[in-house]
């Protein structure tokens, strides 16, 4: 089958688009030769296709946002951010919220999937913290978080530093097309008790852990604000956007890259690599038996015999 169209309309957005020029001219050889050695010639659907390029354009830098992908819906000819989708995406997925909780010990749970935009989840994350300001420790589970908006990670952010001025400067973001650069700090306010500055957070993290969620980690472990717990992440940190390439195919291109403010680097192709290295399956346990001893460590008077004899005997069954 002859995909020499889709793999034109790819090569073009990847020159006009990719965050670094000199690797998208090495991507699009790649694809041309490949396309001109009849290597798609076999491949008969969109969704293999989409599977073979996306190997071929990550095989310059690895970088795993460069992608091809298939749509199982027809993508619009003028193909433009589908907000009534994104928005039923958001409200279906527990806007990327999968669970909250006081755990036994007065330590908090959090576990997201997904950071959207806090336009339409920011109420939800609001309650999340609002929920878990009052523990005495954190475990914000990000194992299986596949990213998101730098937006949301302010926010939740915020809660986790003090309420002093100046904010604290998270992350930045360059855009190659607006040859631009976008400062990401925590907020001057937000709704509700912060968890605090001095409080431990153990931020959990496995090879599933990518984007947005990586940048989380990365902000909070570059300010010395938590202890990444588990396994070294997935290693994505230019984001982009997606653009049409055939009814059934759209490309993902970075056309950003992020800078952090203490590092003057990021995560990508590298990951985040956890403070206490543990099976990711293991770090829920790991982080919530140190959460257990910090609680014991904060005495036992008044109420505080109730939650020391919760955290011993939680710690006695692990």
């Amino acid at each position: 089958m002859d995909w020499t169209p889709q793999i034109t309309t790819l090569t073009d957005q990847v020159l006009e688009h990719y965050v670094f020029p000199e690797v998208a001219e090495s991507v699009v050889k790649v694809l041309r030769e490949r396309l001109a050695a009849g290597a798609y010639t076999e491949i008969t659907t969109d969704e293999a296709l989409a599977e073979a390029v996306t190997a071929d354009l990550q095989s310059v830098n690895g970088d795993k946002h460069l992608r091809l992908l298939h749509s199982v819906d027809e993508v619009p000819e003028h193909d433009a951010f589908d907000q009534a989708a994104y928005r039923q995406q958001v409200e279906l997925s527990g806007h990327g919220i999968a669970r909250v909780e006081r755990l036994p010990g007065n330590v908090g749970y959090v576990d997201t999937r997904m950071f959207h935009w806090p336009g339409l989840a920011g109420e939800r994350a609001v309650a999340a913290m609002t929920l878990v300001a009052d523990t005495d420790a954190l475990l914000f589970d990000l194992r299986r978080n596949v990213g998101g908006t730098p937006g949301m990670v302010s926010l939740l952010c915020t809660y986790l530093f003090g309420p002093d001025w100046p904010q604290t400067h998270l992350n930045s973001i360059y855009d190659r097309p607006a040859d631009e650069t976008q400062q990401y700090w925590t907020l001057p306010f937000v709704p509700g008790p912060r968890f605090g500055p001095d409080k431990p957070i153990y931020v959990l993290t496995g090879p599933g852990t990518f984007s947005a969620a990586e940048e989380f980690a990365y902000d909070l472990q570059t300010r010395g604000r938590a202890t990444i717990v588990g396994e070294r992440t997935k290693g994505g940190a230019n984001p982009g956007g997606r653009s049409r390439v055939g009814p059934h195919l759209r490309s993902s291109i970075p056309s950003g890259r992020a800078v952090n403010p203490v590092t003057g680097t990021n995560w990508e192709g590298v990951g985040v690599a956890p403070d206490l290295a543990v099976p990711a399956e293991e770090a829920y346990d790991h982080a919530y038996k140190l959460a257990l001893e910090h609680v014991l460590t904060l005495g036992e008077t008044g109420y505080r015999r109730i939650v020391a004899e919760e955290a011993r005997e939680a710690l006695a069954i692990m």
